[in-house]
């Protein structure tokens, strides 16, 4: 099993990497959020471009090929297709993906977050071996335990107080702020933890000196489209139309899929969505990013559903048993704005930042993986699979669908589940987004002769709502469908 990128720049020699990840972050989210139709949605770097970066990234390098000049050409080609689909009301499609893909694409995502964190703390392991031969600096056995310490500890500090957040402990408004503020908790916890051990060699997050490129001797800010010796190959100019459209199907999803999750009509928005116009945006500033050498942003789920929760206004006035309701939601663009200029300022904070751990962040991905699992309709069926019917829960696809039934939806989507994962797991990783696409026409043409049009309601409605409960704190991670 081939490993998967975490960070920018680990699987490309440092040619892309966190420098570069928070520039583009920071320009591509303030330009949304002065020009984008629903500045409710927050852009970031997702898990599926970072496989697409790593599987590209291995093709130049064994074709001989200069890989940011190659993702200049997949830029210039992603230009051209989101303008020719705007122009056509290309986003039409995304009515027909479904829940069926939806939770096949997001189990994966998070199960590709939990592998790598056990991964490459099984990697720490071997270069650290627990054995008394141990004598290099670099060889000794107390890097890999504190690295297991530290990964463990960041996962469960801010797993507990997550739960911690619907105990009866404390007021409501301090036990909330607690629960949000798991995540930074956490990390600050370990990282103190890690500082406060000075005998112990643990590999710290990379992060170059005030702004200039992660690695300033390989490249410089400015792509030449033609190659560093102006003998880019013209066929891969054209050929590069084939990986762009890999990255346009990556982005379309995950950008209208979220959009169509903060817009749900529970929420009650006002100035409403501009799917083609938020699309062009994204693609076009992406496009135009390559040129710097910057990595491609597209709508983060989790993120966007955050932010669109803590910008809503419950109803106090509610009936004794009622949950509150959406009262409005403060539709504005100042809060994203402030986030997206506030991640460039942490470029100049490069000396705290290089005080984090690798391990930490492993936690954080550990943590983004199992949380992101809640919400999905799958995990559940297949914890359904080891349980007897009598101690089924009370669901609609539950009372309605025969077990049988329900159990062999469920298989179907671990079928294609599995396929995705050996697909990706392989060198045919660039032909994922196309094999992700193919579980549409799957869904729709060969499960509706299996299952019965009742059945496929039940399986497959789209029944995740908005719910913000200032009583029961209810997480995000209960409505979103796509992880990261």
């Amino acid at each position: 099993m081939k490993s998967f990128l975490l960070f920018p720049g680990e699987k490309t020699d440092g040619l892309i990497g966190v420098s570069e990840l928070i520039i583009s972050t920071a320009v591509q989210g303030m330009l949304f959020c002065l020009l984008g139709a629903q500045p409710l949605l927050v852009v970031g770097f997702s898990g599926p471009l970072l496989v697409f970066e790593e599987s590209f990234y291995s093709f130049c390098r064994s074709s001989e090929i200069e890989y940011l000049t190659g993702r200049v050409w997949i830029g210039i080609w992603l230009v051209i297709i989101v303008v020719l689909t705007v122009a056509f009301e290309g986003s039409f499609l995304v009515r027909f993906v479904s829940r069926f893909t939806q939770e096949i694409f997001s189990f994966l995502i998070s199960l590709i977050f939990i592998y790598e964190t056990f991964f490459k703390l099984g990697k720490i392991f071997m270069d650290h071996p627990l054995g008394s031969y141990a004598s290099q600096t670099l060889n000794q056995p107390n890097t890999a335990l504190l690295s297991l310490v530290l990964t463990a500890g960041t996962f469960f500090i801010a797993f507990y107080l997550r739960k911690f957040k619907n105990s009866a402990f404390f007021p409501g408004r301090l036990r909330r702020a607690i629960g949000d503020f798991g995540v930074p908790i956490a990390i600050s916890t370990m990282v103190l933890l890690d500082y406060s051990i000075k005998d112990t060699y643990t590999q710290k997050l990379s992060v170059p000196d005030g702004f200039s490129v992660t690695s300033p001797d390989k490249r410089g800010w400015l792509i030449h489209p033609l190659g560093s010796d102006g003998q880019f190959p013209i066929w891969m100019m054209v050929a590069s139309i084939l990986p762009a459209l890999l990255v346009y199907i990556l982005i379309f999803m995950e950008t209208q899929i979220t959009t169509l999750i903060v817009s749900k009509k529970d929420r009650m928005l006002v100035k409403g969505s501009g799917f083609h116009l938020d699309l062009l945006i994204i693609v076009v500033a992406g496009g135009v990013s390559a040129l710097f050498g910057l990595p491609w942003l597209t709508g983060a789920t989790v993120r966007s559903v955050t932010h669109a929760n803590s910008l809503t206004v419950m109803s106090k006035a509610v009936a004794p048993g009622d949950k509150p309701r959406i009262q409005e939601v403060k539709e504005q663009r100042v809060t994203g704005f402030l986030v997206a200029f506030l991640v460039g300022l942490s470029i100049v904070i490069g000396d705290v930042l290089r005080q984090v751990p690798i391990a930490v962040l492993f936690g954080i991905f550990l943590y983004m993986g199992v949380m992101s699992l809640n919400g999905i309709q799958l995990t559940e069926r297949m914890m359904l699979l080891l349980m007897p019917p009598k101690y089924h829960p009370d669901h609609t696809y539950v009372r309605k669908v025969r077990t049988l039934r329900m159990h062999l939806f469920t298989c179907l989507q671990l079928v294609c589940l599995a396929v995705l994962w050996v697909v990706m797991s392989t060198s045919a990783s660039l032909a994922f987004p196309f094999v992700l696409v193919l579980t549409v026409p799957f869904r729709r043409f060969l499960l509706s002769r299996i299952f019965t049009h009742r059945e496929i309601q039940c399986l497959d409605a789209d029944d995740a709502e908005p719910s913000i409960d200032d009583r029961e704190s209810q997480d995000e991670y209960t409505e979103m469908q796509m992880p990261v």
